[in-house]
């Protein structure tokens, strides 16, 4: 084992946090946030106000964010573990939320209302 590995597994031991914050990095990098707002979220733990496009990997497509409060917070179930939430709603649900929306609500079905001819005899 390497030193430098050494150093990361006591690193690990001796700050909990440490892995869920590289975490939590890697995934503010996926959504496409620059370094300074993943510090700002992670180690200041400041709340954002952004407008722009983040990315989900789950649906493959980029939405749009407009004046939206972008916060980490720890997991209300794990305190382990840290959340991305986006107007106090984990960042899952607001992509599902989402998702949703622009899929269902973008078209509203039509229902065109049948007059029964009745029977003819």
């Amino acid at each position: 084992m390497s030193r430098l590995a050494r150093i990361i597994d006591k690193a690990f031991r001796w700050f909990p946090m440490f892995r869920e914050m590289l975490r939590m990095e890697k995934f503010c990098a996926m959504l496409g946030f620059s370094k300074e707002m993943t510090e700002s979220l992670i180690v200041k733990k400041e709340a954002l106000k952004c407008s722009g496009k983040i990315y989900s990997e789950q649906h493959r497509r980029n939405f749009d964010i407009k004046d939206d409060i972008l916060r980490v917070e720890n997991d209300p179930d794990d305190e382990s573990r840290l959340n991305l939430t986006i107007n106090r709603k984990p960042i899952a649900d607001w992509f599902r939320e989402q998702w949703h929306r622009l899929r269902y609500g973008a078209r509203v079905p039509q229902q065109e209302e049948r007059k029964s001819r009745g029977f003819k005899l």
